[in-house]
């Protein structure tokens, strides 16, 4: 079974017969341990220091469709290289298209999207609402913006319901996290002002590259999105359906770090005004993340177990299904 890989080193990867060689370098620039992968073997790749590698190597992975995701050095998103599409189809793509130009269409999906991503952070206050922590009041502030959500008129004003129902959700973020220190304050990125942001900014990221790699493998197309803007530079669809993952995928790996103190104030540092994880956190965290991608549920409708990141893809088949009109998309919600 393929699996992702994540560089922390900074090395130089390059291709030897059909196998990807990755030779790490230490502190003072000299070649390090060297090691092997079977292309068959990856999935993806995500590099989080800098690497050395040539357009031979580009095309070796692009041919095995093997996508590279790049994080800077203070684990912001830069970009990826994604192997040819291989999957496109012309009769989705001018569905997808047209559910995108379309104002009615398109603000049926971002609604539903909304709904998925609010239904999840809910489950997630309820739970801890179940173990006596004080967020009924929140709850009820997040139950009054999705009623509304039928009313909205336009994708600007599901935007603005969204980004109120996070700043309600993030108002209980100390709460669910038991363990004293680990203040919040409000939502801050580029940089984080503190650890808690400094988390939700780097599992942020996991999320969004774990959608994009699962769009890759669909016959959607990555840049024609339906809640967020489409950029010019940028892979959109990824970031809407991270919206209905993220609390499953990226908060609640969170509370089981700080919960069960796998990750303490001194995986962190303090520079250039903001809050970084050092290296052992990056670690710590993208080990636990992907076991929760790798951690099955048992699906009611396919009645099996299925996966976290199988969840995504069939987050992608829904959506499929919904742009050629075969069924209406409903948004994954956690019934557990």
């Amino acid at each position: 079974m393929k699996k992702t890989f994540y560089l922390f080193n900074p090395g130089r990867m390059s291709r030897q017969d059909n196998t990807l060689k990755y030779t790490a370098y230490d502190e003072d620039g000299a070649d390090g341990q060297t090691r092997f992968l079977p292309i068959e073997d990856v999935a993806d790749l995500y590099v989080f220091g800098s690497l050395d590698a040539n357009s031979a190597l580009y095309n070796f992975l692009g041919k095995h469709g093997v996508s590279v995701h790049f994080f800077d050095y203070y684990e912001h998103y830069t970009g990826s290289f994604m192997a040819k599409e291989y999957l496109l189809a012309g009769k989705l793509q001018v569905a997808q298209t047209g559910h995108y130009t379309s104002p009615k269409k398109r603000l049926v999906l971002a609604r539903k999207l909304v709904e998925g991503a609010a239904f999840n952070l809910l489950k997630n206050l309820r739970y801890y609402q179940s173990r006596g922590r004080q967020v009924g009041e929140e709850i009820a502030q997040i139950e009054l913006y999705v009623a509304v959500l039928p009313h909205a008129t336009s994708v600007a004003e599901i935007m603005g319901y969204e980004g109120n129902i996070r700043q309600t959700y993030y108002r209980c973020y100390e709460q669910l996290v038991s363990v004293p220190g680990f203040g919040f304050g409000t939502r801050s990125t580029q940089p984080p002002q503190n650890e808690l942001n400094a988390l939700l900014s780097f599992g942020n990221m996991l999320c969004y590259a774990a959608c994009l790699s699962q769009i890759y493998h669909t016959q959607l197309n990555p840049t024609i999105s339906f809640l967020h803007e489409p950029g010019t530079r940028r892979f959109s669809l990824a970031l809407d359906l991270a919206e209905i993952f993220k609390p499953l995928l990226v908060d609640r790996t969170i509370f089981r770090l700080l919960n069960k103190k796998e990750i303490q104030p001194r995986d962190f540092v303090r520079e250039l005004d903001g809050c970084l994880l050092k290296e052992t956190g990056r670690k710590t965290f993208v080990r636990v993340f992907e076991e929760r991608l790798k951690e099955t549920i048992q699906h009611r409708r396919l009645n099996r177990a299925v996966s976290y990141q199988h969840l995504i893809k069939l987050e992608c088949y829904k959506l499929t299904k919904h742009l050629l009109s075969i069924e209406e998309f409903q948004p994954f919600k956690a019934w557990w």
